[in-house]
């Protein structure tokens, strides 16, 4: 069995991200309604390894980190900000990454979510939201995940839906 924990740790490494604490599972459920800070898994106890494709292998991003990233990854420093903690998560071999952020230029909140292959990083969902209007660009076919704009999930297409105060990364 791939060591997935190591996996994890290399596309945060590779993405320039430092995390906190060991690396930890959970129930994929509980991790996704979590709109939290997960807590910081125990350093003692090494990187743990999921038990059943059910749980998701996660880390704990230090938000110093989640902001540099933000600044490589857009070339405008300070543009996005973070407004709720990262997702870095193996989940079912696959490795991801969720970040929530104010767009400082477009005056809007934005999740972005990335999923990690081979070839690199690809952006998988795209959602800009105020209390007013959403608007979204998404492809997450193919995953098993879907975005909740407003009580509605969403698993692909462009266009713009209701507004909403906050949006989520689920399991479709």
């Amino acid at each position: 069995m791939t060591n997935r924990s190591n996996l994890l740790r290399n596309i945060l490494v590779g993405a320039g991200v430092a995390t906190v604490g060991a690396i930890g599972t959970k129930a994929a459920v509980d991790y996704f309604r979590n709109r939290g800070e997960e807590k910081t898994p125990d350093p003692s106890q090494g990187d743990q390894e999921p038990q059943s494709d059910n749980e998701v292998v996660f880390a704990k991003v230090e938000d110093a980190s989640l902001q540099k990233f933000l600044d490589v990854s857009f070339g405008e420093a300070g543009r996005y900000v973070p407004t709720r903690p990262a997702k870095v998560f193996d989940y079912q071999g696959k490795q991801y990454m969720v970040v929530w952020a104010r767009d400082n230029k477009k005056n809007k909140n934005q999740m972005l979510a990335f999923l990690y292959t081979p070839e690199g990083r690809k952006m998988i969902a795209s959602v800009g939201y105020t209390p007013q209007a959403s608007d979204y660009n998404l492809n997450l076919g193919g995953t098993p995940f879907a975005v909740e704009i407003a009580g509605q999930k969403l698993t692909s297409g462009q266009g713009e839906a209701k507004g909403a105060a906050d949006v989520d990364f689920v399991l479709a």
